[in-house]
Formats: structure tokens, C-alpha cells, sequence
């Protein structure tokens, strides 16, 4: 009798675990399908690793989300998300007025400078006058290409626009680009990197809110406010509980969190 009704516990245990488990939210996460190291990339087995990558799984974690990881190009990230086939996005996204106008955002879970690296024998600094005439590599569909654009088109002698962060960063390898302009931890990555030897970092651009926005944040339809809550919740949780700052200092050696 005894035994009977320890099998009966066992089972009804069992299946409460997984009425638990099937009942927890499953989302898609859309991330960048190239590699955008320290952030994501993929390791020798073709799994997705990165300090983005712990970040989703922690907040997902702490929001009791089942979470699938979606590599989408980054030029149809947004559209992918509008149209519903990823339901939210952690890409080094920045929170800027233009996307807001299309889809929303958490609250950010980092923010750090745009800086701009060139090879080591050109000396010139990340300012107009320092990038005139010069072929500046960008990523497309990016904060980047809008700042380049905008602050260096009438000087620089052209800007040049890339699929992807690593084509811009072999270019300038090459020397078929000048310089190149991104997140400034992106490009310290290359830069630690063995083609990296050949460059180094001119300096950060100077702010532009407007574009370069206020930090990054976690990509969602404007009419997911539920959860929308349950993102900003875990994010301020793991900030709280330290297992933000644990899996930082695995990549960084200072608070990417930002002012």
C-alpha cells in the first residue's frame, strides 16, 4: 500500500513538473545570423556563445520563458519580428526614436560608446575633419551608417556599406577601407584578434542621441506589454541579484551596464 502510494506521488509530481514545464511561455529570440563577437558567435560545435547569449538566458531565466534562439539576418531582423516569425530581439539593438516608431523596447541591458578604429601607420581621430577623404566602412542597417552618413558624408570620401561587421573588419584589414565604425567593444574584439593586429582605435565619435540612442535594449512588438513587463522585471532582477555582473566579468573588465 505503502508503495502504491509512493508511485502515486511519484506520478502525480511528475506530472505536475510537466504541466510547469509546458505551461512557460515560449518565445523566439531573433539574433544577428553572422557573428558579432564579444556578444554572440558560434563556437566550434555550432552553438550560439557570447556574453548576449548568457544575457537571454539568464532574463529568460528569471522571467520563467522558454526561450528559442532564432538567428535572422540583421538587414530583416525588424521585419521578422513585425511579421511575427521572432518574438522578440537581443542584437546589440540601440533604443533610438526612429525604431520606436516601428516596433518597442525593455528597459537597456548595456550601453557603450561608438568608436572608430583605422590601420596603425594612418594617424587621423574619430571627427570629420579627421576622417576627410576617407573610405569609412559600415555595417548596413545600423546606428552606424545613419551617424556616418550624417556627420562624415560631406567629408569623407566614401561610405561604405557591409552585410556584416566582420566583411567591414576584413576590409580594413585588406586596406580597402580607410576606417571603420561600430560598437567600440565590437571593434576591441577585433582589434585583440590576430587580423586585428594591423589596426588600432582613433577614437570614440562624439554623441548624438538621436541617433546613436539611449543604450541597448530588448526588441519587442509595440503591442506586447505583458511582455514587455516580464523582460523589464528579469532584467532589473538579474542587475539586483548579481548574476548580471557574474557572467560579465567572464567578457569584460568593467561595467558594460553604462551611465
Amino acid at each position: 500500500m505503502k508503495n502504491g502510494m509512493k508511485i502515486a506521488a511519484l506520478a502525480l509530481a511528475i506530472g505536475l513538473t510537466g504541466a510547469v514545464q509546458a505551461s512557460a511561455e515560449q518565445i523566439k529570440v531573433g539574433f544577428a545570423a553572422e557573428p558579432y563577437p564579444p556578444f554572440t558567435s558560434l563556437d566550434a560545435s555550432g552553438k550560439w556563445v557570447g556574453w548576449e547569449v548568457e544575457l537571454a538566458d539568464a532574463v529568460c531565466k528569471e522571467a520563467k520563458l522558454d526561450c528559442v534562439i532564432t538567428p535572422v539576418a540583421w538587414d530583416g531582423i525588424i521585419p521578422a519580428l513585425t511579421s511575427k516569425k521572432i518574438d522578440v530581439i537581443v542584437g546589440s539593438m540601440s533604443i533610438t526614436e526612429e525604431r520606436l516608431k516601428t516596433i518597442d523596447f525593455s528597459d537597456k541591458y548595456y550601453n557603450t560608446p561608438t568608436g572608430i578604429i583605422g590601420r596603425k601607420d594612418d594617424k587621423f581621430d574619430a571627427t570629420p575633419e579627421g576622417l576627410a577623404g576617407k573610405i569609412v566602412g559600415v555595417q548596413v542597417s545600423t546606428i552606424h551608417q545613419d551617424y556616418a552618413t550624417k556627420h562624415f558624408g560631406d567629408k569623407a570620401g566614401e561610405i561604405k556599406e557591409y552585410q556584416t561587421q566582420d566583411e567591414a573588419n576584413q576590409d580594413l584589414a585588406a586596406g580597402r577601407v580607410d576606417a571603420v565604425q561600430a560598437d567600440a567593444i565590437a571593434l576591441d574584439a577585433f582589434l585583440k584578434s590576430e587580423a586585428g593586429a594591423c589596426c588600432d582605435h582613433k577614437g570614440n565619435v562624439a554623441d548624438d542621441q538621436a541617433i546613436l540612442g539611449k543604450g541597448v535594449g530588448i526588441g519587442l512588438r509595440k503591442d506586447d506589454g505583458a511582455l514587455k513587463e516580464k523582460l523589464n522585471a528579469a532584467i532589473k532582477a538579474i542587475r539586483a541579484n548579481g548574476s548580471y555582473d557574474t557572467f560579465s566579468k567572464k567578457y569584460f573588465d568593467f561595467d558594460i551596464y553604462g551611465g
